[in-house]
């Protein structure tokens, strides 16, 4: 990868403050970059290439980067949340059985065997794009309090079930591995309390503001990179890893000193650079030479919408059920893993991401409708810094 490449993508990642700056349009900052890496990559023009080793392992470095700010936005720690899981489950729950049937005749209509996997995908809610739309539009309420809830069990559920149904040969070293990653997240959860409970993440702070060396930021990195390095070793995706830590983080409470130093590192460089490899890996051109996976793309995403929608019976508004079922992180490591494993047809992982696209657009339309029907007020969270935690502490 030269300089020159990096400047490239640096600059397609602008796209997405372009597309994003019109609030009424409601796109989230991925759109952009993913749509220009699709232009510039396998399906346009071809100038990304992203199996080019560097340019991968920097996409990697995104992802996980990507999963671990997901993580410290769900919201453990928000008393008015935690008093919403028992309906916020309930929804997950069901929201899981409907997509289990979509996800089977799905699999038996297009012969690709993939059904748990389909149905983990329809199942799956996004944090790392539903919680900061809430918090973007104010919105507020019983709904949206369940939904939170919602969103961060299926995001959490879904992370954790997709190693084990995405190659049900080799479930049993994905559980390994998951548990291997949570084991090393927990230990890493019990560090952090044990230093916020002793004064030392106080302390720590304190000296490395006054000397400017960002240590907070610099030891979470280490921690990120060990996970991420035991997640590779036991055959799971960094996804997973990411996910974790940024679970751990949450739980303790993340500073806002480092959330900001975060938000700059993976908004400002790795996360564009991540879409951008997405993009450009995805090759659309596969869709057009096996015309049933756009079918099958369009299938995984209304199915989505429509397993989310469903709840509406529970008493669930439908723009906050069609925002429940937008997703990204998901998708995205299903065709990481499934395209490295060999697992799927030609263009049935594009199928996978043309799904996702759906289910973001959805998000869009309806984070409008939301914003216009639901009371506005401060959001859900008490976090309004860029890239805090909902409920870490001030």
């Amino acid at each position: 990868m030269t300089f020159s490449t990096l400047a490239l993508v640096t600059a397609l990642g602008l796209l997405g403050p372009v597309l994003a700056a019109r609030k009424s349009w409601h796109l989230p900052l991925i759109l952009g970059p993913m749509l220009a890496g699709v232009v510039f990559g396998a399906t346009g023009f071809r100038v990304l290439d992203s199996t080019e080793p560097t340019f991968a392992f920097l996409a990697d470095i995104g992802f996980a980067l990507v999963m671990f700010v997901a993580g410290t936005h769900v919201p453990v720690r928000d008393p008015a949340v935690r008093s919403a899981l028992g309906a916020g489950a309930a929804r997950a729950a069901a929201v899981g059985v409907i997509a289990a049937v979509l996800g089977t005749a799905l699999a038996a209509a297009f012969g690709t065997g993939h059904a748990a996997l389909y149905a983990v995908l329809m199942a799956s809610s996004s944090a790392a794009v539903v919680l900061p739309i809430i918090n973007s539009n104010h919105l507020t309420g019983k709904p949206v309090l369940a939904l939170t809830a919602q969103v961060a069990i299926a995001d959490t559920v879904c992370v954790v079930a997709l190693p084990l149904v995405i190659d049900p040969p080799t479930a049993g070293r994905a559980a390994l591995g998951a548990l291997a990653v949570g084991v090393a997240a927990f230990v890493m959860f019990l560090i952090l309390r044990w230093s916020e409970n002793n004064g030392v993440r106080d302390r720590l702070e304190a000296f490395s503001a006054e000397r400017e060396f960002a240590l907070q930021l610099r030891i979470s990195l280490v921690a990120l990179f060990i996970l991420a390095a035991i997640a590779t070793t036991m055959h799971v995706s960094v996804m997973l890893a990411g996910f974790a830590l940024g679970l751990a983080v949450a739980a303790v409470g993340e500073p806002r000193r480092m959330a900001a130093q975060l938000f700059a590192i993976e908004e400002g460089f790795f996360a564009p650079l991540f879409f951008v490899w997405l993009g450009a890996r995805v090759n659309l051109r596969d869709l057009v030479e096996n015309p049933k996976f756009i079918l099958l793309g369009l299938a995984l995403g209304f199915g989505a919408i429509a397993a989310h929608v469903a709840m509406r019976a529970v008493g669930l508004p439908i723009p906050l059920g069609v925002l429940a079922a937008a997703q990204i992180g998901v998708p995205v490591a299903a065709v990481t893993v499934g395209e490295q494993l060999g697992l799927f047809a030609a263009g049935e992982g594009s199928a996978l991401i043309l799904g996702a696209l759906v289910t973001i657009g959805g998000a869009a339309i309806a984070a409008g409708r939301a914003a216009t029907s639901a009371p506005s007020g401060p959001p859900p969270s008490a976090s309004t810094s860029p890239g805090a935690a909902p409920g870490s502490p001030s």
